[in-house]
């Protein structure tokens, strides 16, 4: 999911149980209302793709089990979000399953973020699936070539030239911001 352009969709919203049980397609549930995501262009096609091989090759390659998710609907403490790459522990993919939507965020996501998106939304996005059981957040900004990372405890910014690493979630991780970005 970008947290890019996110728009109020013309329909009304199911409730929140109904939509836990039928989530719409590229829809979130946020403050009660569908949102549709939109947005989406070929780079951050491409740069969600990226990210969701290499944490998953990453994962397979050293027998980490549990599964990487793109789009994949989670709750928050607050909404339903589909980020738009997600890693969930082979720990809580045995307790949770696989449920139409998992009641809680995921250990690890990303987001890539569109020129369109506000920074205070953006921000505000991070901290709700940190505050909802996730342990670090990927913020990738495409077009200014910046990649965030996230967690309760840190906060580390890096650009083309440096290497991303995991800080939590998939121990010994890390990928160029070149190899992500370019």
């Amino acid at each position: 999911m970008v947290v890019s352009t996110v728009v109020r969709n013309q329909t009304e919203a199911p409730c929140l149980e109904d939509f836990l049980h039928n989530p719409t397609p590229r829809m979130e549930w946020v403050d009660g209302q569908l949102m549709e995501k939109k947005g989406m262009t070929l780079k951050h096609g491409r740069i969600q793709s990226r990210l969701d091989r290499y944490w998953g090759n990453y994962k397979d390659q050293h027998n980490l089990g549990g599964e990487t998710y793109t789009e994949a609907p989670c709750r928050t403490n607050k909404q339903i979000r589909r980020p738009d790459v997600a890693y969930l522990t082979p720990e809580l993919l045995t307790q949770l399953g696989e449920p139409k939507v998992l009641p809680q965020s995921f250990p690890l996501i990303a987001e890539i973020i569109s020129p369109t998106d506000s920074a205070e939304d953006v921000f505000a996005k991070a901290n709700e699936y940190l505050e909802s059981g996730c342990q670090e957040v990927w913020l990738v900004l495409p077009e200014s070539q910046w990649i965030v990372v996230l967690t309760q405890q840190q906060r580390c910014l890096l650009t083309m030239g440096e290497r991303v690493s995991t800080q939590m979630i998939l121990p010994g991780f890390s990928v160029t911001a070149d190899q992500l970005l370019a």
